[in-house]
């Protein structure tokens, strides 16, 4: 078996940056059904499964003040029943046909995935199309679900440390844009939904024209096509009113918060404020990612791990959605140091990188370390569907899923350090802070 260091280096750019080509574009297929669903077909034949993601543009972003949650509610109760199926039975189905399923919400929408035999096609279909035409709202149900998603909250925000730090620094970064409502939603929130709440947010979001169906494998387009006219087709194409969210004012000097609890392992979270997923400046924040925190040779990796031992770990992440979000780096610390001893320390080097100090052999591996990841995602039916699922609707077109090696290839050492300047302005961040050694 080849090694990493080998695959890397065989991945890694020629001369000149030439284009790597992304095969496969020729075998996907988009059809806009009559009520407005779009459906897109990617065929690989080689496996005999599927995959199935169903992206419906819906997520905390579009939750107003008081009735918050709701987005990843729905994630819940859409395995809970139809008018003509008890809850439980669309696992029970799924699973019968030697198939599973799982779903998840951000702040931009909310996802639901089946993994099932090509043998399962026509069946998995039917039950999609049932439990978005025919949703049952049981009373008894929503209640349970209700303690379900109120537990849900406690384990992953009020009793995890990084939880309930990074749900305060999202607050605090913003003022106006519902990017600073958690997912999960606030806590008064969820335990005053009302069954008209929740009817009228299914209504307008899940309605078939506010969604984007990608299927994934060994699956014959025009068999896919007469499936999903048969299924998906006849549920009534709704209005989905335009959301006019009011723009995020600009952020002028940092902002602070800091939680505090009885811990052994401090964190330190910065938030930076970002550009949306659609922006050009995207590939190269990719890549400034990789080189922060990407593995253990990564800048941030080797300097407070391994170097000066005062993190047990360090990451980054750019939270890429419709609206412009947050580009997070977070650190977690050993009881016996101070959260202001490695805010210090990664202040300065920050700012060293943001004044120009990346080199081109951080470049090349970012690029290297990207690309693994991409070819080693897009080799699956899984991740084609999620990839052409993402482009479309988050990106705004699948074909540009085919582009993304060149446009990291693109990304020259001059213009990763103008994008590092720009991003990495303290004036625009949200530090959020919480002391362990408790």
């Amino acid at each position: 078996m080849r090694g990493l260091a080998s695959l890397l280096s065989s991945l890694a750019p020629s001369a000149g940056l030439a284009p790597r080509h992304v095969a496969g574009r020729e075998n996907v297929t988009e059809t806009l059904l009559a009520n407005g669903m779009k459906l897109i077909v990617w065929s690989q034949r080689d496996i005999p499964n599927v995959a199935l993601y169903n992206w419906v543009r819906v997520g905390s972003r579009n939750e107003v003040a008081g009735a918050t949650g709701l987005a990843h509610f729905f994630e819940h109760m859409m395995f809970n029943g139809t008018r003509s199926r008890a809850p439980g039975e669309f696992d029970r189905m799924m699973e019968s046909n030697g198939g599973s399923n799982n779903a998840y919400t951000s702040e931009d929408v909310t996802v639901y995935q089946d993994w099932f035999p090509r043998s399962a096609l026509e069946s998995v279909l039917a039950l999609e199309a049932d439990r978005l035409a025919n949703l049952a709202f049981v009373d008894a149900i929503i209640e349970r679900e209700r303690s379900v998603v109120q537990s849900e909250r406690r384990l992953r925000i009020e009793d995890n440390s990084a939880g309930a730090l990074s749900e305060a620094v999202q607050s605090a970064a913003f003022v106006a844009h519902p990017y600073g409502v958690p997912v999960i939603g606030w806590p008064a929130d969820i335990a005053a939904w009302t069954l008209d709440d929740l009817q009228s947010f299914f209504k307008t979001y899940y309605a078939p024209n506010n969604q984007t169906m990608v299927l994934a494998g060994d699956v014959d387009p025009d068999v896919a096509l007469k499936l999903a006219q048969r299924y998906l087709e006849p549920i009534p194409r709704r209005e989905c009113p335009a959301i006019a969210l009011p723009p995020e004012p600009e952020q002028l000097g940092e902002r602070r918060v800091s939680v505090n609890r009885v811990v052994q392992t401090g964190l330190l979270h910065y938030a930076y404020k970002a550009p949306p997923a659609a922006d050009p400046r995207g590939p190269a924040l990719q890549l400034l990612c990789s080189i922060l925190s990407d593995g253990n040779a990564s800048r941030l990796h080797r300097l407070l791990v391994e170097d000066r031992q005062i993190a047990i770990d360090v990451g980054s992440v750019w939270s890429e959605g419709f609206d412009p979000g947050l580009f997070w780096i977070y650190a977690a610390i050993p009881e016996d140091v101070s959260v202001a001893t490695v805010e210090e320390v990664l202040d300065g080097e920050l700012a060293r990188i943001a004044g120009g100090a990346i080199t081109q052999k951080e470049l090349d591996r970012a690029r290297n370390m990207r690309a693994a990841s991409f070819w080693k995602q897009i080799s699956t039916i899984d991740g084609k569907a999620q990839l052409a699922g993402e482009y479309e609707v988050i990106h705004g077109e699948w074909r540009k899923l085919f582009d993304i090696p060149d446009g990291w290839d693109s990304v020259s050492l001059s213009k990763l350090k103008d994008v590092a300047a720009g991003l990495l302005d303290t004036r625009r961040r949200t530090v959020g802070t919480l002391q362990g050694g408790g």
